[in-house]
């Protein structure tokens, strides 16, 4: 170990440089998985948080993300005549463009009653709900990125709403909810007899499965969801869509990792050719100069990832507040697995590089360059 720290110190400027390229590139590992974390937790924290026993959506539909459903509202009535139902709240979701003097812009826009329990925004983080069509609640990334506070108007068509809350757990990275009235959604499509989905309360004590099946076959072209399996539709979903492009940059940066430590480590077996040459004639075992390699290796890739840990913090403060809708959630488990997977990025590297020293021969301490 304390040979491996001296070859490592010999080249200070080198040392320095080669932690912060690899801590460079555990940042942007770190960074994307709290990218993730964060689209993930924004997709589907509306759904998660409106905890309803069913969902209710048109036939061959399995999710709202990315998925189309068109219901008729009238049949709120059949699902209100089982009677263990509780509560039926209808929403109408569509993306819509907002105007105001700051420019146009895209939300995700649901419209629900605000005299039921479900359909609204999970959180609010300062304001109040909505209470009547002339108001709405936007997301706080949505409301950061375009300055918008309580109290400012915006522009839906030729309506002008009034910004009464800001919402949290609704950003979904490229867009983000907006929540008003039913009926304000609907008069911004024309259709007032349409909604998307229907959410469903039962009352306690009731028969699940039996009430899952009674809806089913009073309600002809619809599909109805218990909670969880609606919500794992949903997670699906944005996983097939969102996480593919994130695995394949972390990929990249994990093989740029592993190409700058067994370059630096090819480069410092070089150099000291001679003295491993040496080590053979005086008889190191066998195992002696491979640890010294997998030790430089180990010693660079934790020096890298505390200074990975020092950086990156200040830096997703400065992308956030650059780009608001970006919302990273990181945790210990996800620093640690950042760690995990530099120790073996670094073992890779140790392999790669240790081929050379077959290559070096005793006798080739007595040959002068």
């Amino acid at each position: 170990m304390f040979y491996a720290i001296r070859i490592l110190v010999n080249q200070p400027i080198r040392l320095v440089l080669t932690i912060g390229g690899i801590s460079l590139c555990m940042i942007l590992i770190l960074f994307l998985m709290g990218v993730y974390r964060g689209v993930a937790d924004g997709s589907v924290e509306y759904i998660r948080e409106n905890n309803a026993d069913f969902w209710i959506l048109q036939k061959n539909s399995t999710n709202i993300l990315r998925g189309t459903s068109i219901l008729r509202a009238q049949s709120e009535q059949t699902i209100r005549l089982n009677v263990n139902v509780e509560e039926v709240s209808p929403v109408l979701l569509l993306l819509t463009n907002i105007t105001s003097y700051r420019g146009n812009s895209t939300v995700f826009l649901a419209g629900y009653n605000p005299d039921q329990k479900l359909g609204g925004p999970p959180r609010l983080k300062i304001g109040r709900s909505i209470k009547s069509s002339n108001e709405i609640v936007i997301d706080q990334s949505y409301a950061k990125k375009y300055n918008y506070k309580i109290g400012d108007n915006i522009i839906i068509l030729s309506d002008t709403l009034i910004i009464v809350g800001i919402s949290e757990g609704t950003n979904a990275f490229v867009i983000q909810y907006a929540f008003t009235t039913l009926e304000q959604t609907q008069s911004i499509i024309g259709f007032p007899g349409l909604i998307t989905c229907f959410l469903v309360k039962i009352k306690d004590g009731s028969d699940r499965i039996k009430i899952k099946e009674e809806l089913q076959e009073s309600l002809n072209g619809c599909v109805v969801y218990e909670h969880n399996e609606f919500l794992e539709n949903n997670i699906k979903e944005m996983e097939a869509g969102f996480l593919p492009i994130l695995s394949a940059i972390a990929m990249f940066g994990a093989v740029v990792l592993t190409s700058v430590l067994s370059l630096i480590l090819s480069i410092n077996i070089l150099e000291k050719k001679k003295d491993f040459a040496v080590l053979k004639i005086l008889g190191a075992p066998k195992g002696f100069l491979p640890g010294i390699v997998i030790h430089q290796a180990s010693l660079i890739i934790v020096f890298s990832w505390l200074t990975a840990i020092v950086l990156f913090y200040p830096i997703d403060m400065v992308i956030g507040a650059l780009i608001p809708e970006i919302n990273t959630i990181t945790n210990l488990s996800q620093i640690f697995f950042v760690l995990i997977i530099g120790m073996v990025t670094g073992l890779i590297s140790s392999v790669l590089s240790i081929r050379r020293l077959k290559k070096i021969y005793p006798l080739e301490v007595f040959y002068e360059k």
